[in-house]
């Protein structure tokens, strides 16, 4: 097959759950999948990079109930909205091919027919499901496999769980299965393998609860109505839904699958490599070639989270650095399987060793010295010398083991040999000394062999970060002025012959250095979180005692009716349920902070002992509880609401 053709291609994402709160954790595989993506295509292949998001499932439907919306209102904002998936995906240049949400109509009926089939042919089943169940891993456990209790991936609190629900005959694949695990090189780093055999099959594979009655929102079992989707069901088909399996959206499914590779963390290493298989065996269909699971990017050695308060804010650090260097830094100092511990002080020292001293020098010394010695323009001619033969076999031997280690997925191994060709070539500066050959005419020709060696070097590690850094790349093409073709793949030979020309700029640099204590201090400054600017009521100087406040009587009451009072700008009727069986009317002066229908099976908390008063002509009987405050100027006011678990007439204390 010919260098430019090379065959298909085809590299995936896991589907991430549409988090509110994006982390550079969340961007860490993305960029990996995106460097080996842009990595395939300039090796000539026809890639298809997937990626998208994972929008059913019980945490997805309670997160959409405590915001207020409905589950499809609440991933279309994570997903489309400011800072949601696509602008993270946007921010940090990922070139996806194709984008999947699990909500999308088509995956939803190939899911529907993807369970039905599995459920013909035997392989699922119906029962009851008495166990544990971890919602914020969407994992069912036996008490086996707790650890101290809790769940074994994320460490959380699990719940007892027991309801109507089908089962894929998980079990019957585990021998299959675990062939495949240790005979063969399906899942990496091998040390996955040793985890999976020895904590998941080897205690013995038990069969796999694959639909749920407790929630709505997931994908409908349509011959069973109740039942909905396990999630991992649901998730884990993508990869092919996304072709075209089962559905006739798409129509790629015999150019790319099977997959060439999933990238998926650690976390759901399981997933990707027990029950994935397991399923593609029951339908009887190729398994992928590989998953490669990577580590966990943690912050000052915990795992990245929200809850801990430890997420670091990609869009503050590309802003501050630019979204080369932080890509960069991802791949180069952590290696892919491991987890790596992100510092910010770690960044700024990769930054401005790396990045600033090494790469951004040699691009800046170089041009800035071909503009002082030849305006710029390298024409034909020179003189070579020993050390020259020196640095195109090294640049041989760089190309050479970049691409074994670009192909075992070993982003900061292949790095490494990058920066061997850079700092050779930065030695190679000092070893010829081009400001002293520049002083003879004798030694002129001299100087452009120099000079043009340096531009070669230059320009062949730019085809290198290619994958990593993609507008960092093109600058340094821009400023060497070289040709599409001589910034390809094909162009990766060594070739500064006395015959070749090269007509440079000088450009502003690439990396300016890093003052570190500035930026630090910069950093925690731009990461307190912003105080509102909230006005609120001066408290009060006349106390109460509290005699007096114990004879206020507080309920919950739960909003059976509410509507628009007539003539009036300001009140609400409520029809309220106080528990003794008996409708209450309350009257509340808040129509312009929010519309009936709004409040409609809300639960509140009123004083239910005040007297009655006349308003508008009609009896109000107590008072609603609510907050006001003022925010830049504006009134503004929230009603107190409570669990709607807390049944109508609670006495609040």
């Amino acid at each position: 097959m010919c260098e430019k053709c090379k065959g298909n291609y085809y590299i995936t994402t896991p589907i991430y759950y549409p988090s509110a709160n994006l982390h550079i954790g969340h961007a860490y595989c993305t960029v990996a999948t995106d460097t080996m993506a842009r990595y395939k295509r300039l090796q000539g292949y026809n890639v298809k990079f997937l990626t998208g998001t994972d929008e059913h499932g019980q945490k997805i439907e309670d997160k959409a109930k405590e915001a207020g919306v409905t589950p499809q209102q609440f991933v279309d904002n994570i997903v489309l909205g400011e800072k949601g998936v696509l602008d993270l995906w946007k921010l940090m240049n990922i070139s996806y091919d194709r984008f999947i949400r699990t909500t999308d109509d088509y995956h939803v009926a190939a899911i529907q027919k993807i369970f039905k089939k599995m459920y013909d042919n035997g392989d699922i089943y119906k029962g009851k499901y008495t166990g544990k169940y971890c919602k914020p891993c969407e994992s069912f456990w036996t008490e086996s496999q707790l650890v101290e209790g809790k769940c074994p991936d994320c460490g959380r609190d699990v719940q007892d769980a027991q309801e109507e629900a089908y089962f894929f005959r998980l079990s019957k694949y585990a021998d299959r299965v675990q062939d495949l695990l240790e005979n063969t090189d399906f899942l990496e780093p091998r040390s996955r393998v040793n985890e999976m055999v020895n904590n998941f099959i080897k205690p013995g594979l038990e069969d796999l609860c694959v639909s749920r009655t407790s929630f709505t929102w997931g994908v409908p079992v349509d011959f069973d109505e109740g039942h909905v989707v396990y999630v991992w069901i649901d998730a884990l088909f993508n990869y092919m839904t996304a072709l075209g399996f089962e559905n006739d959206k798409y129509d790629d499914l015999a150019a790319f699958w099977p997959a060439d590779v999933h990238f998926v963390g650690k976390e759901i290493v399981r997933f990707h490599s027990i029950i994935w298989p397991a399923m593609l065996m029951s339908l009887d269909l190729p398994l992928p070639k590989k998953v490669y699971g990577h580590g966990w990017l943690n912050f000052n050695g915990e795992k990245m989270s929200k809850s801990r308060g430890n997420v670091v804010d990609p869009y503050l650090l590309s802003e501050r650095f630019g979204v080369d260097a932080l890509r960069f830094f991802l791949l180069r100092t952590f290696p892919f399987g491991s987890d790596g511990n992100f510092t910010n002080e770690l960044l700024m020292a990769t930054i401005n060793t790396d990045l600033a001293n090494t790469l951004g020098n040699l691009v800046s010394r170089t041009t800035a010295m071909n503009q002082k010695y030849f305006g710029g323009s390298l024409n034909a001619g020179g003189e070579s010398a020993e050390l020259d033969g020196e640095l195109k076999a090294l640049a041989a031997e760089v190309f050479a083991n970049y691409e074994k280690q670009m192909d075992k997925f070993q982003f900061s191994i292949a790095l490494n040999e990058v920066f061997r060709l850079l700092d050779r070539a930065n030695k190679y500066i000092d070893e010829t000394t081009p400001w002293i050959l520049a002083k003879s005419e004798e030694t002129m020709p001299r100087l452009l062999t120099v000079m043009k060696n340096l531009c070669e070097c230059i320009r062949m590690a730019a085809i290198l970060i290619t994958p990593f850094m993609p507008e960092t790349a093109e600058k340094i093409f821009n400023q060497l002025n070289v040709s599409a073709e001589a910034r390809s793949w094909n162009a990766r030979c060594y070739c500064a012959d006395e015959s070749a020309v090269w007509n440079t700029t000088v450009g502003t640099p690439l990396f300016p250095r890093l003052d570190v204590e500035k930026e630090l201090a910069a950093l925690e400054e731009l990461s307190k979180p912003a105080k509102p600017a909230l006005e609120i009521e001066p408290y009060s100087e006349e106390n109460v005692d509290f005699d007096t406040f114990c004879k206020s009587d507080f309920r919950a009451v739960k909003v059976i009716d509410c509507k628009n009072v007539k003539k009036s700008d300001k009140l609400l009727q409520f029809t309220l349920d106080d528990g003794t069986g008996t409708e209450r009317q309350i009257l509340s002066g808040i129509a312009k902070f929010y519309k009936p229908e709004e409040l409609i099976g809300k639960t509140l908390v009123a004083i239910v002992n005040l007297p009655p008063r006349k308003m508008m002509g009609r009896e109000s009987c107590g008072m609603l509880l609510s907050a006001i405050h003022s925010e830049g100027g504006e009134e503004k006011l929230n009603l107190i609401m409570v669990d709607d678990a807390i049944p109508a007439g609670a006495k609040l204390c």
